[in-house]
């Protein structure tokens, strides 16, 4: 078997790409499309939609676990119901952000995710950075800050919905990984313990909540072919969203990943200011877009650099080590060591 360029096997490239791609095309296609239901056509009922998707997901979870694709697995009712609780916050307050906000600032604030990762690492981990790590993130915060304070069509409802949405979500994949490590999970396993939990709790309690939010019933809007057409290839390409991110996750380094972040960021901001407008967009904003994620790039390089990110673990020392290196060494009776 030839080899591709870079001494990566030809049969491994095929399948590279094709995660790549499809990671993009339904990530950047699920902003696009759920941001012309909420703004085009006014279906903005943020706590109501994402429960069809996870209804969705939930069944083809079923299926394939029916077919033997998903092991047994085992996740306790109270770390479910935790979860639970920071992904309903989290996907709800990205579809709000998404629905009060320009496209370009909806995904500007999302890079802010990283610096609140940072804290609950250095809190929670032990994570300690260097300096050129702080200053990325530094540099990040600025971005988005430039973006918040010179975007005019910032509102204070958006602002809420993007700080509950970036902090939410931090959460929420902070969590992820402790539950993956704690009880060995996979993805798909994850996926098949809490989308039938988010799916019940989002339809249960997402028509109070939207109703409390927009002033409108789902069961009053007046739905047409075309919103019924979006509101299906939304949860199409929904099921696409996760099963992508987990097939990217597991095939790519987390550097190459957040690479493929910075190519939906660019996408999402080209195509939203094409499809929706250029709302919000001037040259102080642009500026803004460009150093959060010029930031990010330079984050990358930074923490995958030797001693970037590292645990720092301290261990106290015990009575047994002191005595044993206050101990000089014994001699055997025959004056050999």
């Amino acid at each position: 078997m030839g080899a591709a360029p870079g001494g990566k096997p030809e049969n491994k490239v095929v399948p590279d790409a094709a995660a790549w791609v499809f990671n993009i095309v339904t990530s950047v296609g699920i902003i696009m499309v759920n941001k012309a239901l909420m703004g085009t056509h006014g279906f903005g009922f943020v706590t109501t939609l994402p429960g069809i998707h996870f209804a969705t997901t939930a069944l083809v979870a079923l299926i394939l676990k029916l077919l033997g694709y998903l092991e047994p697995s085992y996740l306790p009712l109270p770390e479910l119901m935790k979860y639970v609780l920071f992904a309903n916050i989290s996907v709800v307050g990205m579809n709000a952000s998404l629905m009060w906000n320009s496209v370009g600032f909806y995904q500007i604030s999302k890079l802010s995710m990283v610096p609140v990762l940072c804290m609950l690492e250095v809190l929670f981990e032990n994570i300690r950075y260097s300096r050129d790590t702080k200053l990325s993130i530094i540099v990040v915060l600025v971005g988005v800050a430039i973006c918040t304070v010179t975007d005019v069509s910032v509102n204070t409802k958006g602002l809420i919905a993007a700080a509950v949405a970036v902090c939410s979500t931090a959460f929420q994949q902070h969590y992820i990984h402790h539950l993956q490590n704690k009880y060995s999970l996979s993805a798909f396993n994850l996926l098949g313990h809490t989308a039938p939990a988010q799916a019940a709790s989002l339809l249960l309690l997402g028509p109070f909540v939207d109703h409390w939010l927009t002033n409108n019933g789902v069961d009053t809007y007046r739905y047409n072919n075309v919103v019924t057409f979006f509101i299906a290839l939304s949860c199409m390409i929904a099921i696409g969203t996760n099963l992508s991110q987990f097939i990217c996750i597991g095939r790519f380094t987390a550097v190459s990943f957040q690479v493929l972040g910075h190519m939906k960021t660019i996408l999402v901001l080209t195509l939203g200011f094409i499809l929706f407008g250029r709302e919000g967009l001037n040259v102080h904003v642009a500026f803004g877009m460009i150093l959060a994620i010029v930031g990010m790039i330079w984050y990358n390089h930074a923490s995958s650099r030797p001693g970037g990110k590292e645990c720092q673990d301290y261990r106290e020392p015990v009575q047994e080590d002191i005595e044993q290196v206050d101990q000089p060494p014994q001699v055997k009776p025959d004056g050999k060591n």
